[in-house]
């Protein structure tokens, strides 16, 4: 019996000696090998980390060379954090000056207000960009971008505080003026079909602005800051502590005093700006679900869409300021589409789904800068 046994141990024995399955028992002189094997791999995985780090890392910054400014305009604040030696802030100030005399229809005496009276049609180099632009963003977004949505603004009022008073006469005796179509640029001068179209920025001013002086600090040699107004952002290079930048995204909730700022979303980036629209607490109720405040300038009703909030990244702010009112007004689905075919474009959502609770969307392409 015990022969027998010896006899199927050495068979099985062989088997496995040509299995290349079946477990083997390492060798004396293996575990050195194995072991060197290890260290070797975690010391290559360290220092590539480690490298990577490097490569979006940078030196902190002096203390004499850290500069930060803020101020009003455009109705709200301005903060900006840039590396200098000298201070900038004149420089800053009038580059935000001419954008408000450019942009600002609340300045009597911007372009913008000349031409909404029909008192003067000629526009200024930063008036014409942010014409172009808006042009592009609202055909690539099927109308949901229109600069000409004052009169329809004005007719529902801020929060939709006149809605007693609209009704479908109001309405479309409006939208007959409204339409980017309607409005042209030619050599300098803005033609409109129609005397009563008004045209109104805010959609994409801050934005602009936000740029405008991204570009003025760069122009003075300025490699590293970040430029922030009324929650717009353009950063470039690394922080004062020489990390990426980091920038966070509001959740949208009942808070009308603005105690509250808590974060759904924080993201580390660089070489890049961000907008959001929506997210400054002005949505309203209804049959249980939350509304944005946005009006749709094609049928000239507040939208009833389930985007609460609608951030976008990409190169330069005006861009990402006018595309997130444009996903405002699409709704997700539609908002969705748009992005396929805009890959350098990134965007986060908060939303609503149909049970009322609150959700989130986001591109892939934004998973490598997100912290939270």
């Amino acid at each position: 019996m015990e022969k027998q046994t010896n006899q199927t141990t050495t068979k099985e024995e062989q088997k496995n000696k040509f299995d290349p399955y079946a477990p083997h028992k390492i060798k004396w002189w293996g575990w050195p090998l194995l072991i060197l094997l290890i260290v070797g791999t975690i010391y290559i995985s360290r220092t590539m980390h480690s490298n990577t780090a490097k490569e979006t890392m940078g030196n902190a910054w002096k203390e004499s060379e850290t500069q930060r400014c803020e101020g009003g305009v455009f109705g709200t604040f301005y903060h900006i954090t840039y590396e200098a030696s000298t201070d900038m802030q004149k420089g800053i100030d009038e580059t935000l000056q001419k954008v408000d005399y450019s942009l600002s229809p609340f300045n009597p005496n911007s372009v913008i207000t000349a031409i909404n009276n029909n008192t003067n049609m000629a526009v200024d180099s930063m008036f014409a960009e942010v014409f172009s632009l808006s042009k592009k963003v609202s055909a690539e977004t099927s109308g949901a971008f229109d600069i000409t949505v004052a009169p329809l603004v004005n007719l529902w009022g801020f929060g939709f505080k006149n809605i007693d008073n609209v009704n479908q006469e109001k309405v479309d005796s409006l939208l007959a003026y409204v339409g980017i179509e309607h409005v042209t640029l030619s050599d300098g001068q803005i033609q409109k079909k129609y005397p009563e179209t008004m045209l109104d920025c805010s959609a994409i001013a801050k934005g602009y602005g936000v740029d405008a002086v991204g570009i003025f600090l760069e122009s003075r040699g300025v490699k590293n800051y970040m430029v922030e107004i009324g929650g717009e952002v353009r950063v470039r290079g690394t922080n004062p502590r020489g990390e990426l930048w980091k920038i966070g995204i509001n959740k949208p909730d009942d808070d009308k005093e603005s105690i509250n700022n808590e974060l759904e979303q924080v993201l580390q980036v660089t070489q890049l700006s961000m907008a959001t629209s929506g997210n400054y607490r002005n949505f309203y109720e209804k049959d249980g679900k939350k509304y944005a405040h946005t009006i749709d300038p094609r049928s000239g009703y507040p939208v009833q869409h389930s985007i609460l909030s609608s951030t976008v990244l990409t190169q330069d702010c005006a861009t990402a300021d006018a595309y997130a009112t444009a996903f405002m007004v699409l709704g997700l689905d539609e908002a969705k589409k748009v992005l396929d075919k805009h890959k350098e474009l990134m965007a986060f959502f908060i939303y609503t789904n149909e049970k009322g609770e609150t959700q989130t969307w986001h591109t892939e392409s934004m998973e490598q800068m997100m912290l939270q």
